[in-house]
């Protein structure tokens, strides 16, 4: 999935507020670089599953220190941010029917205004009747488009996007993959930056192949 050089991919899900500032900044990081943005859409509940985390909203003191850091990058950044209607929330509707198969622009403005929805008009997408009216709001046929997301191979779509990206070393979202070089979080918009300019800091990485070497001598035990 993540094998074009030419495109830039964006694995997500709604109920992600970095994904949303991360959404919002990426599109023309990838127009500078000349190069397509590809959405993809991943159930986030099934990377922490995989790798056997909890998520952010699931640690309490976590959750609270993340809202002032999205509010605060929210409010350097211009972007608009405003509480959603409910965090946790299932996202999987709206995963779904952005998983739907649209010309490439019509999915581009349907995950737009979904994330814009959540997180800047506080609207409950995991509703039918909301992720419907949005759909509109963008000019797609909401009957169709919400009939496609129940059948059985976007389903799997969602499924496979969400396996292949656990293939490729992705635990999280947002995560964006570029010739195969992965960049995590909206504080890493700006190394993604630098990557694509060819001013990596890094440089060649075989001088850091110690690093990988390092392994556990001691470890945590589950509970």
């Amino acid at each position: 999935m993540f094998d074009d050089p030419h495109k830039l991919y964006f694995c997500f899900d709604y109920i992600s507020h970095n994904a949303y500032l991360a959404w919002k900044k990426i599109g023309a990081l990838a127009q500078s670089h000349g190069l397509t943005l590809q959405p993809v859409p991943v159930l986030f509940a099934g990377l922490l599953q995989a790798h056997g985390q909890r998520g952010p909203a699931e640690v309490l003191p976590k959750s609270r220190w993340m809202i002032w850091n999205v509010l605060r990058k929210a409010k350097l950044h211009g972007i608009p941010i405003a509480p959603p209607y409910s965090h946790p929330f299932n996202p999987l509707l709206p995963l779904r029917a952005s998983c739907v198969e649209l010309a490439a622009e019509d999915q581009l403005k349907l995950v737009d205004r979904l994330f814009s929805a959540t997180w800047a008009q506080g609207r409950a997408v995991h509703e039918e009747h909301v992720v419907a009216e949005v759909l509109a709001e963008v000019g797609l046929d909401a009957a169709a488009v919400l009939a496609q997301s129940r059948n059985d191979t976007v389903k799997a779509s969602l499924r496979s996007n969400t396996e292949a990206a656990l293939a490729a070393g992705v635990f999280g979202v947002p995560t964006m993959v570029v010739r195969h070089e992965l960049f995590f979080g909206f504080d890493d918009l700006e190394y993604l930056a630098r990557f694509l300019q060819g001013a990596d800091p890094l440089g060649d990485r075989a001088a850091y192949a110690d690093w990988l070497k390092v392994r556990p001598s001691a470890q945590r035990k589950s509970a």
